[in-house]
């Protein structure tokens, strides 16, 4: 049987940070519990990518009505197979939750 994954930890961007070494340490509250406003991204305030999700109301960007747009592949540069990636998460999500 498939392990089910759980939605309510997977990040905006469609990571997910239990385990993460940086909040294990208490260097990071993560993504959710921070709402956004993580060391990562200090310098520029809360993340772009988090933000945007929760003004479309939405878990992560995969299942945004609006996905795959601009603005997801010009904030998220680290991972060049993103719209793969979050499609990839979204098809799970409507699967698991269907």
């Amino acid at each position: 049987m498939k392990q089910k994954t759980d939605f309510s930890a997977v990040t905006a961007c469609g990571e997910c940070c239990t385990g993460c070494p940086k909040k294990l340490e208490g260097l990071c509250k993560g993504c959710i519990e921070a709402d956004g406003y993580v060391p990562e991204w200090a310098e520029s305030g809360r993340c772009k990518v988090h933000a945007c999700a929760r003004e479309h109301n939405v878990q992560f960007c995969g299942i945004c009505s609006e996905f795959p747009c601009e603005r997801l592949t010009s904030v998220i540069h680290w991972n060049p197979d993103i719209v793969e990636h979050l499609s990839a998460l979204a098809k799970q999500y409507h699967e698991q939750e269907g």
